[in-house]
């Protein structure tokens, strides 16, 4: 790289640790212009994933009010995602690097359905249960640990527009606030992006300059992320999660 594409590769890391802290899709910032460097797709998709932890778990960090009383919660989640980004990054390296850009923008655009929707759903789901009797379960069940275990296989691939699925999940099934589940989206996108990065960094080809210059700059961004994120109300944050993922919708199906 020269000195213009550094500068190019670490402005987009800052760019991609502050939208993934505040929303997810992060990825859609640094992923074309590593491509725009020369890397190949899956050099610059492993060397992103390597790149990018240090702006998750900066983010984690930046939200640690949000967190406090969500371990139990966290913990059973989190080994869900474990096991996804596991077996998405490996399919990464198994298969063609086509195979997940049709089904890729119809989940980002349900989960933005399900963003919009969720205060509704909620509440119909909040009178169903006090019908019933039966009250919500802290940890939103086994269909929300499938559920997330399964974007998470997505988010081991290629990371793009996973915390606004995550988010659209833990908002149809959980009873808390959008910013305490954005805590949890953000410690468990720490958990794919570092079980995927460990896999690659023993099977994979990456590129260390594009590897530095994201870290540090997506952990800035980090910060930066949780300082804005945590002060939005839960309508913008909604809305700023819509807009991001209509980008992201347009972005993926121009590729």
């Amino acid at each position: 790289m020269n000195i213009w594409e550094m500068l190019a590769v670490f402005v987009a890391g800052i760019s991609a640790g502050t939208i993934n802290t505040i929303v997810g899709s992060g990825t859609l910032i640094t992923f074309p212009v590593l491509l725009a460097t020369g890397l190949p797709p899956v050099t610059a998709t492993v060397s992103n994933a390597l790149g990018l932890i240090p702006g998750s778990v900066s983010g984690a960090i930046g939200y640690r009010e949000e967190l406090k009383g969500q371990g139990r919660r966290v913990l059973k989640l989190a080994v869900g995602a474990l096991i996804g980004g596991l077996t998405g990054a490996t399919l990464l390296l198994a298969l063609p690097s086509t195979a997940f850009e049709t089904i890729v923008p119809i989940l980002v655009a349900l989960a933005l359905v399900l963003v919009i929707l969720q205060p509704h759903i909620s509440k119909a789901v909040q009178r169903r249960r006090e019908h019933s009797g039966n009250p919500a379960r802290p940890d939103g069940g086994p269909l929300l640990f499938v559920g997330l275990m399964l974007a998470s296989v997505y988010g081991g691939y290629f990371t793009a527009a996973q915390g606004i699925i995550y988010l659209s999940l833990m908002g149809m099934l959980l009873d808390d606030t959008m910013q305490r589940l954005n805590a949890v989206k953000n410690v468990l996108a720490a958990v794919v992006n570092s079980i995927a990065a460990l896999f690659f960094l023993f099977v994979a080809d990456f590129d260390w300059t594009a590897v530095v210059l994201i870290a540090v700059g997506s952990a800035l961004g980090g910060q930066i992320g949780a300082k804005i994120g945590r002060r939005l109300s839960p309508t913008v944050l909604r809305v700023l999660i819509v807009a991001v993922g209509t980008v992201a919708i347009v972005q993926l199906l121009l590729r």
